[in-house]
C-alpha cells in the first residue's frame, strides 16, 4: 500500500512542481532555444556565443517541435523528460551506495529542492546535464561492479557526451577518477581500465578546441559576479542536508531506533562527497583564479542530485530498514507543500513573461511604422558586435522572434553604455519627434532607466509616458506626444 502512496505522492509532486509552469512565457535564455531550433546552429549572429552551438542539447527541442509543433510547453519536454530520467539514476544510484530502501527518500529528496525542479522546465540543457551525469555515474559503478568491457563502453560514451551537453561541466570529470580511485574492490584488469580512460581522453579531445576557444573569450560572456564565501555555501544546499540529518537524529532519539549495522561504504561515501562538491568547488576556483566569475546556479545545477544523495546518506546513519518508505512519503510531503509556489494558483516558470509585455504592447494596434525601442538582454550586445542597423532575426534579440511587438525596431545594446546613448540621441533628435508615439520594450530595470532617459530629452518635452506593466521583470513604456 506504501509504494502505491509513493508513486501517487511522486505524480502530484511532478504535476505540480513540473508540469504546471510547462506553458508559462519563455524567459530571455529559453527564447536563444527557439532561436537556435527554429534558424539552426549555423545561424551568423550565433557565431558570437559559440558556447551556445557546442552543445548537442538543441536537437531534442528541435525534434520535439517536429511532432508537436512550437509551443513553450513543447520546447520544455525534452528538459521534463531528461529530468524523468534523471530521477531514475538517483534512485538507482541511492540503492546501491546508501540502502537498498533508499531510493524513494534519494527521489523526494531531489524534488525538496527549489532549483532541481526549476531545470525540469527550463528549456535549456541543463536538465539533461543532470540526467547524463546521473546515467554516467550509474554506469561507472556498475562497470567497477561487473568488469564487464559492455558496461565499461557504456560508461565510456556516457561520460563522453556529458561534455557535449554544456562546456561548463569540466570539473565533473574529476568525479570519475575519484571514485575510481577509492574503490579498492573494483573487477576491472589494469589493461581494461587503461583502455576505457584512453577512449575516454580520446573521444573528449575534439572539445577541447572549443572550451579552449570559449575560455580565451570569457570575458565577453560574463554575467555573474565574483562569488562570495556565503554564495559558496548557499550551493552546497545545506539547509536540506543539515535539516534531513538533524530530522533523522531527533527522530531516533526519539522513537530509540537502533542505529543501522549497514552503511554506505568509505568509496560510496566519495562518490557523493565528490558529486555534492566538485562543481561548486571548481567552478568557485576558477572564477578566483581567472578572474571572470562562471559561478551561476543554472552551472551548478548539475551538482543538486549530490546534495539530494548527501542528505539521504546523512539520514541513513540513524533511519532502520523498516522505517525508509515512511520517511520517504514524509519527504514528498514536504517536498510538496515548501516546493509547490502555493501562493500562485499558477506558478511560472522564469521572474519573467515577455508572452504578456508582448500581447500588452500589440494590443495597442500602433501602426506598424510605430519605433519600438528594443533593448538587448544579453551581455553580448556590445560594439562593435551590436551595431545600429543589427540584422534582424539576430541572436540578440531572440526575444522578438518569438514574442514580436507591431512596429519597427529600433535596436538598442546591452546596458546603458556611451554607445546606447549616442544611438538614443539620434532617434530622440528626429525618428520618434517625427512618429509622434514609440514603445519601449525590454526588462523592467532597462525600460525603468531609458523611460527616465527619453523623457528628460528637450525634444520630447511635454510628452506623455506611461507603463503598461510590469510583467514581472519585463515592461513596455509608451511615449506619446501631446
Amino acid at each position: 500500500m506504501i509504494r502505491v502512496l509513493l508513486a501517487i505522492l511522486l505524480a502530484l509532486c511532478i504535476m505540480r512542481l513540473w508540469m504546471t509552469p510547462l506553458t508559462s512565457s519563455f524567459w530571455v535564455d529559453e527564447a536563444e532555444t527557439a532561436f537556435v531550433v527554429h534558424h539552426g546552429y549555423n545561424h551568423p549572429s550565433l557565431a558570437v556565443v559559440p558556447q551556445v552551438t557546442a552543445s548537442v542539447y538543441y536537437w531534442l527541442p528541435r525534434g520535439a517541435e517536429a511532432i508537436f509543433g512550437f509551443s513553450e510547453a513543447v520546447e520544455r519536454l525534452p528538459s521534463v523528460a531528461a529530468m524523468a530520467i534523471a530521477l531514475f539514476f538517483v534512485a538507482l544510484l541511492a540503492a546501491r551506495l546508501i540502502h537498498p530502501q533508499a531510493a524513494w527518500f534519494a527521489v523526494f529528496a531531489c524534488l525538496a529542492l527549489r532549483a532541481f525542479n526549476y531545470e525540469a522546465a527550463n528549456a535549456r540543457p541543463y536538465a539533461l546535464g543532470m540526467c547524463v551525469a546521473a546515467a554516467s555515474l550509474w554506469l561507472l559503478v556498475r562497470w567497477l561492479d561487473s568488469g564487464r568491457w559492455p558496461d565499461g563502453i557504456l560508461f565510456l560514451a556516457a561520460a563522453a557526451l556529458l561534455w557535449r551537453v554544456q562546456l561548463i561541466y569540466w570539473p565533473f570529470y574529476s568525479i570519475y577518477a575519484i571514485y575510481f580511485l577509492a574503490r579498492s574492490d573494483k573487477r576491472v584488469s589494469w589493461i581494461q581500465s587503461a583502455s576505457i580512460c584512453v577512449g575516454l581522453v580520446v573521444a573528449v579531445l575534439p572539445v577541447i578546441p572549443t572550451a579552449l576557444a570559449v575560455n580565451r573569450e570569457a570575458a565577453l560572456h560574463a554575467f555573474a559576479p565574483q562569488p562570495s564565501w556565503l554564495d559558496l555555501g548557499g550551493a552546497f544546499k545545506f539547509r536540506l542536508v543539515v535539516g534531513v540529518a538533524m530530522a533523522a537524529w531527533i527522530l531516533a532519539r526519539w522513537r530509540r531506533w537502533v542505529r543501522p549495522e549497514s552503511l554506505a561504504s568509505s568509496s560510496a561515501i566519495a562518490l557523493i562527497a565528490a558529486w555534492w562538491v566538485v562543481q561548486p568547488v571548481g567552478l568557485f576556483a576558477y572564477s578566483h583564479i581567472g578572474g571572470i566569475s562562471v559561478f551561476s546556479t543554472r552551472y551548478l545545477s548539475i551538482a543538486l542530485p549530490g546534495a539530494a544523495l548527501a542528505a539521504t546518506a546523512a539520514a541513513a546513519w540513524f533511519i532502520p530498514k523498516s522505517r525508509w518508505q515512511p520517511l520517504a512519503l514524509a519527504m514528498g510531503v514536504a517536498a510538496l507543500l515548501f516546493s509547490g509556489q502555493w501562493e500562485q494558483l499558477s506558478p511560472p516558470h522564469h521572474n519573467s513573461d515577455w508572452r504578456a509585455a508582448s500581447r500588452a504592447a500589440n494590443a495597442l494596434k500602433l501602426d506598424p511604422t510605430t519605433p519600438v525601442l528594443v533593448v538587448s538582454p544579453f551581455v553580448e550586445a556590445k560594439p562593435p558586435v551590436w551595431r545600429p542597423d543589427y540584422p534582424l532575426p539576430g541572436f540578440l534579440y531572440c526575444h522578438l522572434d518569438v514574442y514580436p511587438v507591431v512596429g519597427t525596431p529600433y535596436l538598442l545594446p546591452y546596458d546603458d553604455s556611451p554607445a546606447a546613448k549616442q544611438y538614443a540621441e539620434t532617434l530622440a533628435k528626429g525618428t520618434l519627434p517625427a512618429a509622434g508615439r514609440f514603445l519601449i520594450y525590454a526588462g523592467a530595470r532597462d525600460v525603468r532607466f531609458w523611460r527616465d532617459w527619453f523623457a528628460a530629452r528637450p525634444q520630447l518635452a511635454g510628452w506623455r509616458s506611461r507603463l503598461l506593466g510590469p510583467f514581472l521583470d519585463v515592461d513596455v513604456a509608451l511615449f506619446e506626444a501631446p
